[in-house]
């Protein structure tokens, strides 16, 4: 088995798509140090900038020195703190929920949730754009999969129509992550009230993002609860910290605490880390300006760009990809933009579709008008790959 992977690995090696890690040795908000270098960084899921707010780093240090670092078990057995259950309780109200349910991951939230909910003879249908962790689910639960064409609801309507007579779940990102764009919520769950299917929203790229006080995609579509019976986001990007959580019906939290396997057998996140969460959860709901900001450096970005001729993808959040095709390409623009100062992330597949490859793009309301204008600078003199010459 370890001569196999290390074949594949090599076949990784070979079509130079091996992924590889990089360590950052400090972090002072956009500003990343590695190698020694300092660089300005468009890659981080901080989109409120609060990964470094005095206030949430004063509650991790108040809350660690009472209570320690660690949890010290599972929820069910004696991890479930004080700190849990008020940030269960913030997040609730804050998404317009009846309970919300901790969990140390994203990536678990959802392999958790489609275990507990879904049995064999279930149909689960989702986006082909849909994060791993949600195609990872259905595999999980033993239910058949059935993906439709991005965004396309007809699509589908068609794969719920096709076994009538299955209990069906219907889940999509609420952002998505590589393309940035918004998911159809309203359609979706109208269309999930016509069929009689649930319907699932991942939402870690819309919380604190999107909505009048940044409850997410699904409260900016007009859609509560009802409409949306499973919401998941995380508390890792907008909120600057870690950990996810799903929120929705008393019976939905109830049966996740009895079936959700990588709740009940995880040792719970550590009572600090809840604490500065919801410590962000506060600000992020109170401080418009953050969302404000964020917004109008996305239309400055997306300006500029459009007057470079640059080949950027239909996205308003703040995920701005741009799209280059060739994974060779995108690996060497990410390489050139680091020798100008800039980090920037080369997403190549098996991440993105072949011909898919592209530079992710990020901004953050730690941003400056300053720091875009220096980007579409460097994009400006990006030259296009060998084969066609010319800049881009």
């Amino acid at each position: 088995m370890l001569h196999r992977l290390a074949i594949q690995t090599s076949g990784r090696e070979h079509a130079r798509l091996r992924r590889r890690l990089r360590t950052i040795e400090h972090a002072e908000g956009p500003w990343l140090e590695s190698g020694g270098r300092r660089l300005l960084g468009f890659c981080s899921n901080d989109y409120l900038g609060l990964a470094q707010h005095p206030q949430l780093i004063a509650a991790l240090k108040r809350t660690a020195d009472d209570e320690g670092v660690g949890s010290g078990s599972a929820h069910l057995i004696c991890g479930h703190r004080r700190e849990h259950a008020q940030l269960e309780e913030a997040l609730a109200e804050w998404t317009g929920r009846e309970r919300a349910l901790l969990f140390s991951t994203g990536y678990m939230a959802n392999l958790g949730t489609m275990q507990a909910l879904l049995a064999r003879e279930d149909v689960c249908v989702q986006d082909k754009l849909n994060h791993a962790c949600l195609l990872d689910g259905s595999r999980l639960a033993g239910a058949e999969l059935k993906r439709y064409s991005h965004a396309d609801v007809e699509a589908a309507a068609r794969q719920l129509r096709s076994r009538p007579q299955a209990a069906a779940l219907l889940a999509t990102d609420g952002v998505f992550s590589m393309d940035g764009d918004v998911a159809p919520l309203a359609a979706l769950a109208a269309l999930c009230a016509r069929e009689h299917a649930t319907l699932m929203v991942d939402d870690a790229h819309g919380l604190g993002v999107l909505g009048a006080d940044g409850a997410g995609s699904v409260r900016a579509a007009g859609l509560g609860q009802h409409d949306v019976p499973v919401l998941m986001a995380t508390l890792g990007k907008a909120l600057g910290g870690s950990g996810a959580f799903v929120a929705g019906s008393a019976t939905l939290i109830d049966g996740l605490v009895q079936f959700a396997r990588p709740y009940v057998y995880t040792t719970a996140m550590p009572p600090a880390l809840a604490a500065a969460a919801g410590t962000a959860v506060a600000i992020a709901r109170n401080e418009n300006w953050r969302r404000e900001k964020l917004q109008a450096l996305i239309a400055r970005f997306r300006t500029g760009a459009a007057q470079l001729g640059l080949p950027l993808m239909d996205s308003p959040s703040a995920i701005q990809p741009l799209q280059l095709g060739d994974a060779q390409a995108a690996l060497e623009a990410a390489q050139w933009l680091e020798q100008r100062g800039l980090l920037v992330t080369a997403i190549r597949p098996p991440t993105v579709s072949q011909g898919q490859a592209r530079l992710r793009i990020t901004l953050s309301a730690a941003h400056e008008d300053e720091h875009v204008d220096q980007l579409l600078d460097a994009l400006a003199t990006l030259p296009k790959p060998a084969a066609t010459g010319g800049p881009v």
